[in-house]
């Protein structure tokens, strides 16, 4: 019979289990959420065919869902850190439960409106708690938080465009289908959230903290600011995406089909998965410099594909984009989370999302009214242009704070008396 080495609890392995269950459904949920928010994308053109309104309506549609989770992340992004993970996290999927019912319900642009608000704060305030909790609960010799937070968005986001898509050329009346369906899984997923352990003690304050405010510790201040035009160029191609990619495939190459559309956004978002798993192994900053570079590169050949009109062009360097944006992302994210104190994750994790989604939103909105008056084309050359600055403004910013480090470490360093 096999004897316990002396000084081990009994208990040590059991707690490990429970640890990496608890990591892996928080991991479950996360990925439920953002394959949620990604659903619409696919059905926007549905809705807009059967409600007949405009492409700048589509992208308000699109745009009011990151004001609300914005405005949410401002909010609540640091209230796990206060009253618990667990609390936050059940409220988000009661509230998503709403959301996925005003869909199945919309039957006119405001029902459409109130369903995008009502999944934006849920979104809002579930992305830094389940953010949170992965950190929490990763294992210190297995630290795969900042790998998921940053795979997951990517992976999640063209798993729920890709179904949808599916839905939409397979499946009668799509929407009720889909939105029928997440409204029972997100009620089943609030139970599921009900018996996760709590991870985060109650801290005072909880109230303050709902003051709105971009919460980043100043020990990440600096790494923060660095990562700050990569998470902008990032995103905001990304939202472009989710906005507007589909009619670009339909509008400048003639995909009108409804799975092919979904299938940018796969191309898109799915090789952002791929990218963040390719480089998990690599430092912070040689992610973040190397996605950026392979971004700029991917984001150069879609504007060659838009103007030579190769559809094969306009795949390949979507996929390279997506690759880009993923290991960049990873990149930021370690840069910025590294020895980050427990009690202020979720902030700091909202506010990286407060910057994500105000590029997500925003110029994507700006694109959609442009579109209407200069049209997709010109539109998204000029758009690619600005991201690929900012992701090389990244890449110069991030050399000049690797190159400070150095030169500090290699001044002498004052010998006591």
């Amino acid at each position: 019979m096999p004897v316990r080495p002396a000084g081990l609890p009994c208990c040590v392995p059991a707690r490990r289990a429970s640890r990496a269950a608890s990591f892996w459904t928080a991991a479950a949920l996360l990925v439920l959420v953002l394959a949620a928010s990604g659903v619409p994308s696919p059905l926007y053109r549905v809705y807009q065919e059967r409600l007949g309104f405009s492409a700048g309506v589509l992208t308000t549609v699109f745009g009011i869902y990151a004001i609300a989770l914005l405005a949410t992340l401002l909010v609540v992004g640091a209230l796990s850190d206060h009253v618990g993970r667990r609390p936050v996290v059940v409220a988000g999927m009661l509230l998503q439960v709403v959301a996925m019912t005003l869909f199945w319900a919309a039957d006119s642009v405001g029902w459409l409106l109130a369903a995008r608000v009502v999944q934006g704060v849920s979104v809002g305030a579930l992305t830094g708690a389940l953010g949170a909790t992965l950190l929490d609960h990763q294992r210190a010799d297995r630290p795969l938080g900042a790998l998921l937070n940053s795979a997951v968005p990517g992976f999640a986001i063209a798993l729920g465009a890709v179904s949808a898509g599916l839905a939409v050329d397979l499946v009668a009346a799509p929407t009720d289908r889909v939105f029928g369906t997440l409204t029972v899984l997100f009620g089943v997923a609030a139970g599921v959230a009900l018996l996760l352990p709590e991870s985060s003690p109650r801290t005072p304050g909880a109230l303050a903290s709902l003051r709105p405010r971009v919460h980043v510790p100043a020990a990440q201040r600096a790494a923060f600011l660095v990562a700050l035009p990569c998470l902008a160029a990032m995103w905001a191609l990304g939202g472009l995406y989710l906005a507007l990619g589909p009619s670009v495939a339909a509008g400048v190459f003639g995909l009108t089909d409804h799975l092919v559309g979904s299938l940018v956004i796969v191309a898109m978002h799915g090789m952002g998965a791929v990218g963040s798993v390719s480089l998990r192994n690599a430092v912070p900053h040689t992610a973040m410099t190397t996605g950026c570079l392979v971004f700029a590169a991917g984001v150069s050949g879609t504007i060659v594909s838009l103007a030579t009109e190769s559809i094969a062009l306009f795949f390949a360097a979507t996929a390279v984009s997506g690759f880009g944006f993923g290991a960049a992302f990873l990149g930021a994210v370690a840069t910025v989370t590294a020895g980050v104190a427990p009690g202020e994750r979720g902030g700091l994790l909202s506010s990286v999302f407060v910057v994500g989604y105000l590029a997500f939103s925003l110029p994507a909105v700006a694109a959609g009214l442009v579109s209407g008056a200069v049209g997709l084309r010109p539109t998204t050359v000029g758009y690619g242009v600005v991201v690929v600055a900012l992701a090389l403004g990244a890449v110069a910013g991030l050399q000049r704070r690797r190159r400070a480090e150095q030169r500090t470490a290699e001044q002498p360093q004052p010998v006591a008396a």
